[in-house]
């Protein structure tokens, strides 16, 4: 297992035993200790390996070709969290104002955060002909004859294997996304409310990536005392 699965399993011990303390069906917890977090991975598709990927989800099995393509393409524009964007229904899409809201009444607030995002351009279109397929007026954005997607984690390996492309997940399409805004110059304040991450998460992510990354420390450097 790598460093950041076993981070994970141990944490949702950890988590666990918190749960049941609690609830009074434990008398103590067991200090569980954690391997070091991880480095993120910087792996970010180019323009050519999108087209690429895209192309290839639109060449799947029949069930695939209804869903996988425009998964592909709100994630690529949005960034939006996998788990947002399965979840996605109707109601929270607005071609009108061209915003879409992630984020529903009710949900519980975490880490996570669901932001509402203006719909990008190219993205509208597809949206609009999603809408002419869609199975209900309050049905979900993704799905195969009205019935939700649940998981896409084999439709979207298999199409990564046509590819050829190495190391690249859902997640990946969400790191592209945060990872071609730095590049164009968008503040790092911009790109967190874009992604719905607090800003320093974003810096230490995307900040390497930006085009003036530590111009000003540069500037300081060279100047004379």
């Amino acid at each position: 297992m790598a460093p950041g699965t076993v981070r994970r399993e141990l944490a949702t011990i950890t988590a666990a035993q918190n749960f049941l303390f609690r609830e009074g069906k434990l008398t103590r917890v067991v200090a569980v200790p954690l391997p070091g977090k991880p480095d993120p991975k910087d792996r970010w598709l180019t323009v050519s390996e999108a087209a690429l990927l895209l192309n290839e989800a639109r060449q799947g099995g029949r069930d695939t070709r209804l869903y996988l393509p425009l998964f592909v393409l709100i994630a690529l524009y949005t960034g939006a969290r996998k788990e947002a964007i399965l979840s996605l229904k109707w109601p929270q899409v607005d071609l009108k104002a061209k915003r879409i809201a992630f984020s529903v009444p009710g949900r519980a607030k975490t880490k996570k955060r669901r932001p509402t995002l203006p719909i990008p351009r190219r993205l509208l279109t597809f949206l609009h002909l999603a809408w002419r397929r869609r199975s209900s007026d309050i049905g979900p954005v993704i799905h195969i004859d009205g019935r939700p997607i649940l998981r896409i984690d084999k439709g979207f390996r298999a199409a990564v294997v046509r590819t050829g492309l190495k190391d690249v997940t859902p997640h990946t399409l969400r790191h592209t996304r945060g990872t071609w805004l730095a590049q164009n110059g968008v503040p790092m304040w911009d790109i967190a409310g874009w992604l719905g991450q607090d800003p320093e998460t974003t810096a230490r992510i995307y900040a390497h990536h930006s085009p003036d990354f530590m111009d000003k420390a540069l500037e300081a450097a060279d100047r004379r005392r």
